[in-house]
């Protein structure tokens, strides 16, 4: 009897243990129905992955968060703000982390870098140094695109004037030079011109790789979600060959500034300064990996921002006129606009976030993973889950905007109203090159409608169609606008002596 007794007790002990740790059934976010073995939902990434995720959400019944089960990985994709500061608010720590994707893990360095490291002490010390090293406001700390304007020094002029007469000019070839000058001036203080020469070739190897890296480094590539396919497609494959490619060029710029005898100011520099005290940490591979995020975040984004705003300022001549009349009162027609000119400029930075409110270059942000069990809008969120904001969904949500999908600068004469935008992220993890890059969009775009007068190549408006491919959100056609030069481009090329 004692034995059976033992023998109820081991079955009651057991089954306790089965069934007592057996994990909750989770309340997760709705999903859509069609959902297959193994794969999950992957057969619903279509891109751009921000119209496709918004049809789901409205499929669900215009659902703010839903789950999707891509291969081995739980993925949130958020559509509301609300929503969204939650995650980066109260769970922000939370979510601090990276998941570990194909490209991160051979472009950055073995997600070393400051956009793929996980949270911690690596992170924190990146952070540190793209604050006080490269972002900050000191004028020491960054070098403007707009030079004093002397004979090979012409700035925007030497970038844009092609002929002192009317004339049709390609932007968006125009605008990535731009941005990958300041871009490169900051890091080893080179410049590319654009005139054909040996500086040019290097230009334009450069500005092929960020295309191809930007075609790469996509939160919706599937085999990042199911791993198999890296033996049938050849995806990881030709990421490695591109990060020998990129290591390549990167390795060749930290060389070449080690090898100068005069140090310099550039950032290089002063992670090389860095490296002679702090071997250990400051490998080449850390300061390589502070690089190519400062070239692949500060070159693509900045250029389809400023070909956006071009575009739209061209299909709305009003908001054009507005913008120039604003700047003509404020600034005069005796000097260029500079960086101290921008608080004086309120129409001008309606514009640039009107813009970003409509075309956020990366309408996905950077994903994120949690690190832990939380509660998010009621919903469990188990440790690992990915999550993809849909910030191209929330700046045109008709509850929180007037008319979302007109160009209407004016909106954000409403105090607050920018409140409402995310288009770097939020919370800890959100581009900390913010600052730096709305000066940079900011300046050229005002110079632009100071030096010229523009107007469309024909009588058809702009395309405003989307690119389906890249992790940035960028028109599908080249944009070719007429320009005129303004009386001031005159006095400036007088002033400079430029010929």
């Amino acid at each position: 009897m004692e034995t059976f007794y033992y023998l109820i007790l081991s079955l009651f002990l057991s089954l306790t243990l089965l069934f007592g740790t057996r994990r909750r059934k989770l309340n997760l976010p709705p999903s859509p129905a069609w959902s297959f073995p193994v794969i999950g939902h992957l057969h619903l990434l279509k891109m751009p992955l921000q119209r496709s995720f918004l049809s789901l959400s409205k499929s669900l019944g215009g659902a703010s968060i839903f789950s999707l089960r891509l291969g081995y990985r739980l993925v949130f994709v958020v559509s509301s703000h609300s929503v969204a500061e939650e995650c980066f608010t109260k769970n922000d720590i939370v979510f601090a982390n990276r998941p570990e994707f194909i490209f991160a893990k051979h472009i950055g360095y073995n997600c070393t870098t400051m956009v793929s490291s996980p949270y911690g002490d690596n992170w924190r010390n990146l952070r540190r140094i793209g604050t006080i090293e490269i972002f900050s406001r000191d004028p020491t700390a960054h070098l403007l695109f707009i030079e004093k304007l002397s004979a090979r020094k012409c700035g925007l002029l030497q970038a844009y004037v092609v002929t002192v007469e009317s004339a049709k000019v390609e932007m968006g070839s125009l605008f990535m030079s731009l941005t990958l000058n300041n871009i490169i001036r900051m890091l080893p203080g080179k410049r590319f011109y654009g005139d054909g020469t040996e500086d040019d070739n290097e230009a334009r190897h450069v500005r092929q790789l960020i295309a191809d890296a930007v075609y790469f480094a996509d939160a919706g590539n599937a085999a990042d979600y199911f791993p198999i396919l890296c033996w049938i497609t050849d995806y990881e494959k030709r990421v490695k060959k591109l990060a020998g490619r990129v290591d390549k060029f990167l390795q060749s710029l930290v060389d070449e500034k080690r090898a100068e005898k005069e140090k310099g100011n550039t950032v290089i520099d002063r992670l090389l300064a860095l490296q002679e005290t702090q071997p250990d940490y400051y490998t080449d591979a850390i300061i390589k990996g502070i690089i190519v995020v400062m070239i692949l975040a500060g070159t693509d984004t900045s250029a389809a921002t400023l070909d956006w705003a071009m575009s739209n300022l061209l299909n709305h001549p009003e908001v054009l006129k507005k913008a120039k009349t604003e700047i003509d009162e404020q600034i005069g027609s005796d000097r260029l606009i500079e960086e101290q000119d921008i608080v004086k400029l309120p129409y001008l930075q309606s514009i640039v976030s009107e813009t970003l409110r409509l075309y956020p270059v990366v309408p996905m942000l950077v994903p994120h993973m949690s690190s832990e069990d939380c509660m998010v809008a009621g919903y469990d969120v188990p440790r690992g889950t990915n999550l993809l904001v849909n910030v191209w969904a929330i700046h045109r949500d008709p509850e929180m905007w007037e008319e979302p999908e007109k160009f209407k600068p004016e909106r954000f004469e409403k105090e607050g109203e920018d409140k409402k935008l995310m288009p770097f992220g939020m919370g800890r993890r959100a581009c900390p090159g913010l600052g730096l890059a709305l000066r940079l969009v900011t300046l050229a775009l005002g110079s632009l409608v100071q030096c010229f007068e523009w107007e469309r190549a024909g009588e058809e408006y702009v395309d405003m169609s989307e690119d389906e491919k890249g992790i940035t959100l960028r028109r599908a056609t080249l944009l070719e606008a007429v320009c005129r030069p303004r009386p001031i481009v005159d006095m400036l090329l007088d002033a400079s002596s430029c010929s």
